[in-house]
């Protein structure tokens, strides 16, 4: 890996460390978050690559770590409360010990609120989506207003309902585990589902069907799982970031994202 402390410019003109981190993001803190998630993205090499999503994801969200009463709000979730913790890489364990557990990208703590953030930027356009919902996930340890979401596992499972682009199942995973950790906490819980929409992928434009299909299976999504107790939100980064409080540092932030990383 390269040090840590030298700066490069990519071609966009924004500065990264050469390990992949924007001014203000505490690299330390980062990848202590991802050798604690496993999967070896940084020693891989997956986290420097052009197209990765985990970048994106922990450069935007890791600037307020450090930083959680500046949190922008996310659009359609309320977070007027003082936001107390912003982090990456977290874990929402569901109601047993062993096995797998949801990770998502960032989480955002109110007093009254836990939101997981899941992000996604070539995924829709890229990878072909699969339905994997174990027998684990019949357990009746959801709580008496889950039963949108029970539903939409049970429609995956059965092909009654498929998303091309959306990645329909892992949102339900992430939202099992959100009502459990949100439980522990005596909070109520959100998942916002962030997105980018980049131009092109190879050499190869991503037609506006593409990108119109994608917003419609997540408004289809939302509104199926609408009323349970996991609020479903969604947007995309250029949609929030143009929300951005009038703050220099913030607004700085916000223009190296879309620099660096063109969501």
């Amino acid at each position: 890996m390269h040090s840590r402390g030298q700066n490069a410019v990519d071609g966009n003109g924004s500065a990264l460390t050469l390990a992949g981190f924007l001014p203000g993001v505490p690299v330390e803190h980062v990848l202590d978050r991802f050798a604690a998630a496993g999967g070896n993205e940084i020693g891989s090499g997956k986290f420097q690559s052009p197209e990765s999503s985990a970048a994106l994801a922990v450069n935007c969200f890791g600037w307020f770590i450090s930083r959680p009463s500046r949190f922008p709000s996310l659009p359609g979730i309320d977070t007027s409360d003082t936001v107390e913790m912003v982090d990456v890489e977290f874990t929402a364990r569901f109601p047993w010990a062993g096995g797998r557990h949801p990770w998502l990208d960032a989480v955002v703590q109110t007093p009254k609120m836990l939101i997981g953030i899941e992000s996604k930027r070539f995924e829709p356009f890229r990878d072909n989506k699969s339905v994997s919902l174990s027998s684990a996930y019949d357990r009746p340890v959801w709580g008496d207003n889950m039963r949108r979401y029970e539903d939409m596992r049970d429609k995956l499972r059965s092909g009654a309902t498929q998303f091309r682009h959306l990645d329909a199942a892992q949102l339900v995973k992430h939202a099992f585990g959100l009502v459990t950790e949100a439980g522990r906490r005596n909070r109520s819980a959100a998942l916002y589902y962030v997105f980018a929409e980049p131009a092109s992928r190879e050499g190869k434009a991503i037609p506006d069907s593409d990108h119109a299909r994608h917003r419609q299976e997540v408004a289809d999504f939302a509104s199926a799982v609408d009323g349970d107790d996991v609020r479903f939100q969604a947007g995309s980064y250029r949609e929030w970031i143009s929300t951005w409080p009038n703050d220099d540092e913030i607004q700085a932030h916000g223009r190296a994202i879309l620099a660096t990383f063109a969501p």
